[in-house]
């Protein structure tokens, strides 16, 4: 066996060079690329390995876990715990918006002017006055009441609500969820 080399030149201008040990096929020509049956092989060894590491990782990362859950129970004093704290946030929330409402309101001069259409229309019996009628301690207390009695009656509802969500899952098994790990 001789030690001649055979440069082969791919349409990638790369250059390849091969022994003659290596080449004993004849050169076949492939999709505009010159190259050797045994360099095609070489090549396809090559990614095959590739292809076996790329799977080696694959199977090292675990696969996505699903689920399937299916909520049958509420405890209903743990719904009527975080019913009533949200529904304090919500009423602190609404009591800040009236709030900022009157003051835009007022600084809008709204008041100013339906006291002004209130005298002009010829009701103005006595100095009825609107503004003094609708003061800031009044909207608060009024806000005020009516934030409790959506607290009270929302806790209710929400408690009762857990009850019913338990008898009706008993019937029909619940809400099914499917949860994953992605």
């Amino acid at each position: 066996m001789s030690d001649e080399t055979e440069v082969v030149k791919t349409t990638n201008n790369e250059t390849t060079s091969i022994t003659s040990e290596e080449t004993h096929e004849t050169p076949t020509v492939s999709s505009g690329r010159v190259a050797t049956s045994t360099q095609m092989h070489t090549t396809q060894s090559s990614q095959d390995s590739a292809h076996n590491e790329h799977n080696e990782k694959k199977k090292s990362v675990p696969r996505a876990r699903r689920m399937k859950l299916s909520l049958t129970q509420i405890d209903p004093w743990s719904v009527t715990k975080v019913s009533f704290m949200l529904l304090i946030a919500a009423a602190l929330i609404q009591l800040v918006a009236v709030i900022f409402l009157y003051f835009v309101l007022q600084a809008a001069g709204i008041f100013d002017s339906l006291t002004s259409i209130v005298s002009s229309a010829g009701l103005s019996s006595g100095g009825f006055d609107i503004a003094s009628f609708i003061s800031l301690g009044r909207v608060i207390s009024i806000f005020t009441i009516i934030s409790v009695f959506e607290i009270v009656v929302g806790t209710v509802l929400a408690a009762i609500g857990a009850f019913l969500y338990n008898i009706v899952s008993s019937l029909v098994g619940g809400i099914h969820v499917t949860l994953g790990d992605d």
